[in-house]
């Protein structure tokens, strides 16, 4: 129980020094101080291969919201927003691994698995304390058990402290350095220098800095929002005002405006789709530069390749690696673009035109606002865009492979250890010196009977056979 809880412990630490802790919008509302739950099981991951050494089949990423789980259950974290007071009331709530949803620490306390000293708790006898603090660790190890991390650690994991050791600069780096060479292994990729200064510089309208957050749009959030009934609002319209997030004041302004006449002429949500939808495309419209920048190109065109071949897994993983170099805005302002694009594609929601199908229109119309690259031809990009919108709900979580690698090189860090001796993956395979002088002459075998194949061939003109041998 003891060295469960010390894990626990070590777990929350992780999270508390790790997560991206930010103030952030959702549903036109602003919360300080919050996380996503997708960067939070990114966490848990890295830290447990860490320090478990776990390998990549050893663990999934659904243990590492199990785990997240536990942790929101026993008050180390609370849900943002409407779920909060789902979560004050006492129902349950379930942790979602999203970007879309938000989590706010409770308190600094490491060690929240524990009943708190209150005067229930005071009251009870030392005999009922011991035998809630074992039902309790008896859940731990449960859970502990359920990812194959045993209470039975050997002291070398137990004493070996997490990350926070590093410093958040060091941290960052590695992330960046493995996530480079990880999608070198994937991709083709002829020249470096524009992917190590990258297009995450680029943009400055960086959204979630202090000084870039408009105060002043807090009466058109009413205004928007009051011109809609909240019980009506289906997914289409939540995914299409989290969209507006990133648009300027004037076009708020003319959503509101749009919204409360036709909300005096009674209109159905059908309209509102379609004041949203034209605003949307209006937004975009008007931007001169894609969301995926052009000089990452050969990125790009890497990820098409693999499409194309039908590598898929291959592919996805190399848009999660790219999309981790992005801005954290641009990332963000990606996601909630693809999450309403993805829902406004399908043809049971509302329709469009008439004449097409909404697939058919929202890629055609829409590739241009993602990606713009005169070197592509105009259906690579649409496969491309076609491929986002597909895999839009695992694009922005870390491959395995990542958080494995990752883990190793700042393992090798905090023991000061040489970290490139193990770069977590080989091109070639160690054999001895009798295999090699095997294969050798297998080889010289294999020529032989070649050339002898050639020059009894009575098909090939001399002249060919000689240059042929």
């Amino acid at each position: 129980p003891f060295q469960a809880t010390q894990l626990w412990n070590s777990i929350i630490r992780a999270l508390h020094n790790q997560v991206e802790i930010k103030r952030r919008r959702q549903h036109l509302k602003t919360y300080r101080n919050c996380f996503t739950g997708s960067n939070a099981v990114d966490v848990v991951l890295s830290h447990l291969m860490q320090s478990m050494y776990l390998s990549c089949s050893d663990i999934s990423r659904l243990k590492g919201v199990r785990v997240c789980q536990a942790l929101m259950d026993h008050k180390v974290f609370e849900p943002v927003g409407a779920k909060l007071h789902l979560f004050k009331n006492g129902k349950e709530t379930e942790f979602e691994d999203t970007d879309t949803t938000l989590y706010r620490f409770v308190n600094s306390s490491l060690d929240p698995l524990l009943p708190s000293k209150n005067k229930d708790y005071e009251s009870l006898s030392p005999k009922q304390i011991c035998k809630q603090k074992t039902k309790i660790c008896s859940k731990v190890e449960e859970l502990l058990r359920s990812i194959h991390v045993h209470a039975s650690l050997p002291p070398k994991i137990m004493v070996n402290e997490p990350t926070h050791l590093l410093s958040k600069g060091v941290i960052e780096d590695v992330w960046k350095q493995q996530t480079l060479l990880r999608l070198l292994q994937l991709i083709d990729v002829p020249l470096l220098e524009d992917i190590l200064v990258s297009s995450v510089n680029t943009k400055s309208d960086s959204f979630g800095k202090e000084e870039d957050m408009i105060i002043s749009n807090t009466f058109l959030d009413r205004e928007v929002t009051c011109s809609l009934n909240l019980s009506e609002l289906d997914r289409w319209l939540y995914s299409a005002i989290e969209c507006l997030e990133y648009f300027p004041d004037q076009f708020l302004v003319m959503v509101s405006q749009q919204l409360l006449q036709s909300t005096n002429n009674s209109s159905n949500l059908n309209t509102y789709k379609k004041i949203f939808f034209d605003v949307i495309i209006k937004y975009y419209s008007q931007k001169k530069d894609s969301l995926l920048a052009t000089q990452d190109f050969d990125i790009h065109s890497g990820i098409i390749e693999l499409i194309e071949k039908g590598k898929t897994d291959q592919a996805l993983e190399a848009l999660q690696l790219y999309l981790k170099l992005l801005a954290p805005n641009i990332s963000e302002e990606l996601h909630r673009l693809l999450t309403f694009l993805a829902i406004a594609s399908e043809s049971e929601g509302y329709r469009l035109q008439k004449q097409f199908e909404n697939r058919f229109v929202i890629i055609k119309t829409c590739t241009k606002f993602i990606i713009q690259n005169r070197t592509l031809s105009k259906p690579q990009a649409e496969l491309l865009t076609q491929f986002l919108m597909d895999n839009h709900s695992e694009l922005f979580k870390a491959p395995l492979t990542l958080l494995e690698l990752t883990s190793r090189r700042l393992e090798s860090l905090l023991e000061a250890q040489d970290p490139d001796i193990n770069s977590g993956f080989t091109f070639c395979q160690r054999i001895t010196t009798e295999e090699y002088e095997d294969q050798k002459r297998q080889t010289n075998q294999y020529l032989l009977a070649l050339i002898q194949e050639m020059d009894n061939d009575p098909t090939i003109p001399s002249k060919q056979k000689k240059k042929l041998i």
